[in-house]
Formats: C-alpha cells, structure tokens, sequence
C-alpha cells in the first residue's frame, strides 16, 4: 500500500469486504471499501494534537451567523449564538486564518473586514469576541450571499484546509432555491462547510443540503443553550484536518462499469453522480477532509458475463490527493475481484458489511419517505414506512436512530415493526429525526 510519509501528515489504508464469488451470469459486485486515517490530528475530541512552533496548521475557516430579525425572537436565541461563536473562536489554533460573517439578506463581514482572514492568536481572538458584541439580529435570510463571502475571503489564503460554519434559524426566503443552488455548485469543491440549524423554524432539507454540497454535517441543535457545546466541537473536528481534497479513485476494466458508489458511514451521503473523469476507465468521487477517522464507502461494479472458473479485477480503488504541479499522490490502494463460480453456498452468501450497510441506507431512505408521507397526511403510507425503519433501526443495532424513531412513532413491535404514529408529536423530535436520518452504524466486528 501506498502511503503518506511526510511528518504531520495520517497514513491512510484501505480495506475491501466483499463476497467475491459470482453464480452463472452474475454481474453485479457489491463492496464495502474502509477507509481509515490515523496519525493526523483528532477529529470530534478534545486533544487537537499541539503544533511545535513554526509548524502552524495550513487551515482557514469562516463562520457564518445568521443576523436575520427571526434570531431576536426569543432574544436568547442571538446571545447564545454569539456565545456559540466566541467560544469556537476560543477553539481556533494559532496561526489558523478565520473571519467571522454576519448573514441576514446580504453577507457582512463583521471581523475582520476588509476582505481579509485575520490570523488567530491572543489578540486577534479577543478583537473577533469584541466584535460579536455589536451583532444584532434584523433583515432577511439569503444564504447563498453568505456562502458566496466565504468563499471569496478563504481564497484568499494560501493554505490547504478550507472551512465553513455555518448557523441559520430560518427559511432561505430572500433568494430563490435556484439561487442557492448556484452558490453550492459555485462553492462546491472549494471548501468544506458543516451546517446547523437552531431552534424549529427552519428547513431540514435546506441545511442537509447545504452540508451535502459542501461534504460536511448536518444537525440540529434545537435549544439554543446548546449552541456554545456544539459549536466547540465543531470547530475541534474542523482544527483535526489535516488532509483536503481527498478523492476515491475507481478504475474498472473493459466492459465493467461502476453503477453506484456511497458513504454509507458515519453518515449516508451519495457520490455517484459527483463523479469527475480521471482519465481513461477512472473517475474520482470527492470524500473532503480528513483528520484521525474511519469511513465506509458501498461501490457497487457491474461486470461483463465470463465462464465458470474464470476471475477478473472488478475494480481498482484508490485514494488520491492532488498535488501542487497538477499530478496525484496515492494514499492508498484495494482491488474488488469478481470470480464465477457454481458452488451455490458461496455465490449466494452475501458478505456481512454488505447485508449491514444496505439496511442502513434503506433506513435513511424510509425515514425520509415515511416523515414526507406523514407531513402529506398519508397516515399509512407514513406508518408502513416508519414501521420498516424501526424494524431496520432494532436489527442493526442503531439504538440512537431507534430512539429519535420512538418519539415519532408508538412501537408495539420492533422486531416486525408494528407501530403507531403518535397523534401529537413536537416538532423539534420530528427535525431531529429528519436531520440525523442518515446517521449509520458500523458493522459489530
């Protein structure tokens, strides 16, 4: 396996679970390839690993407040969110580049102006939380306007981790879905952007969306309290990258082509159609930044017709970084095979990371269809699927996922999924359950 050598840098490795074995006319391979990086920064805890002097961590991030007349309403709600963001900016490590933006229908820049990053030490920190002081809350809501200066103020640093944050309470009113659409498309690719909604009056597919385009997170923090915990950890897990623009690289032979390729953990997140060529029989599928962290991507290859007896390299994958004179680094490499065989017991069996992660993103999806049926007054429509997503959530073991569902629904029956919509159920549980839909399990080793 090829690996990253420089110092400071994660070793990557990837491994392959799959049921190689394929009856007669069998064409569809399914994988599950880990990808793991370890020796870099932490990501989601609190030991960011220290620099030695000199060696300053090669990031910028923006975060992005929303400023519109909603956050006055209760006026908590505006404070806890300064707080959020004082205490993310406590958070920064030195020498990182930040700029703090105030968004309601237009994008300000609040600090520190002048289209600049200031550059985080003592004193740069101390100004930013005197600045969030003067924010208050009146005006519209057009995110893309935000997404756009952010864009624009973290490429004017030199640096190889770019990153947004980004809080809303509201719809995106003041511009159109299209334009919003144009912002993600324009920023996509450019820097990584985890979303938060706060409070209940915002749009669930609105801020997933958001985190989708810009490979991030989602989630709710539905008591404004809760904001200044989550925006540490937020910004902790941003401060661990340390490796951007990592791509998974699928090469398939003659007559073999890739159907579908997915994160399926820790989230579920499509990459098939976000494919870019990479020469001939290649595509890359973007996978972000990463710190210390495991991921797991389904790639599923259809392959020609061959004999009995005969095997073939399904597929190639790699994990490639683009390098400063146009070429690629290789992190790391796995194969997905394909071998035809007439052992029944072996080309029926299906491979246990398969079986698991298929179920995961079958919950994901009947979570999202059984919540669009019930807002649609389908009442069983929404409770056959709530009832599989139970069902699925107990198998698996996704007891987090298993107890939002339990909120929404009465459950008679997990095992067969027998349940009852509840007749009143709060809002912030039925976004909670919506936003963190696509949260997976990993396989029980």
């Amino acid at each position: 396996m090829a690996n990253f050598s420089k110092s400071n840098v994660p070793q990557f490795s990837v491994d392959v679970y799959q049921n190689e074995f394929l009856p007669e006319g069998g064409r569809e391979v399914n994988a599950i390839v880990t990808v793991t990086s370890t020796g870099g920064g932490t990501v989601g805890g609190t030991a960011v690993r220290a620099y030695a002097s000199g060696s300053a961590p090669d990031a910028a991030v923006a975060i992005m407040v929303d400023c519109s007349g909603s956050m006055d309403y209760p006026p908590t709600k505006m404070r806890n969110a300064r707080d959020a963001t004082a205490a993310a900016i406590d958070t920064l490590r030195d020498g990182v580049h930040f700029a703090v933006i105030g968004g309601t229908h237009v994008a300000k820049e609040v600090y520190p102006g002048g289209g600049q990053l200031a550059v985080a030490d003592a004193s740069t920190r101390d100004q930013a939380k005197q600045a969030l002081r003067k924010l208050s809350a009146g005006g519209g809501t057009a995110i893309g306007t935000w997404l756009k200066l952010a864009d624009r103020l973290l490429a004017s640093a030199d640096v190889s981790i770019r990153h947004g944050i980004l809080l809303t309470d509201g719809r995106n009113e003041h511009e159109s879905p299209e334009d919003l659409k144009a912002a993600l498309d324009a920023c996509a690719g450019r820097y990584t952007c985890d979303a938060r909604g706060v409070g209940t009056d915002w749009e669930v597919k609105e801020v997933t969306g958001i985190a989708s385009a810009l490979l991030g997170t989602a989630d709710i923090v539905a008591d404004p309290s809760g904001l200044a915990a989550d925006f540490t950890q937020m910004m902790e897990a941003a401060m661990g990258k340390e490796v951007a623009d990592v791509a998974l690289r699928l090469w398939t032979p003659m007559g073999a082509e890739i159907k579908f390729v997915k994160q399926v953990a820790p989230t579920v997140e499509e990459l098939t159609s976000r494919r870019t060529e990479a020469g001939p029989r290649a595509g890359d599928y973007p996978t972000g930044s990463w710190g210390d962290e495991s991921r797991d991507y389904h790639v599923c290859v259809q392959v020609p017709n061959a004999d009995l007896g005969q095997e073939m390299l399904a597929a190639r994958v790699s994990l490639v970084v683009p390098q400063s004179d146009g070429s690629v680094q290789t992190l790391s490499q796995g194969l997905v095979r394909a071998v035809w065989t007439d052992d029944m017991a072996a080309s029926t069996s299906i491979n246990p990371q398969v079986a698991h992660y298929t179920g995961q993103a079958e919950l994901a999806q009947v979570i999202q269809q059984g919540l669009d049926a019930r807002k649609a007054g389908d009442i069983d429509g929404a409770t056959a699927k709530l009832g599989r997503a139970v069902q699925l959530a107990a198998a698996s073991g996704n007891e987090d996922t298993a107890k939002l569902l339990a909120k929404v629904v009465d459950v008679e029956d997990a095992a067969t999924g027998t349940v009852r919509l509840k007749a009143k159920v709060e809002e912030a549980d039925e976004m909670t359950l919506e936003t963190r839909s696509t949260k997976t399990v990993r396989v029980k080793k």
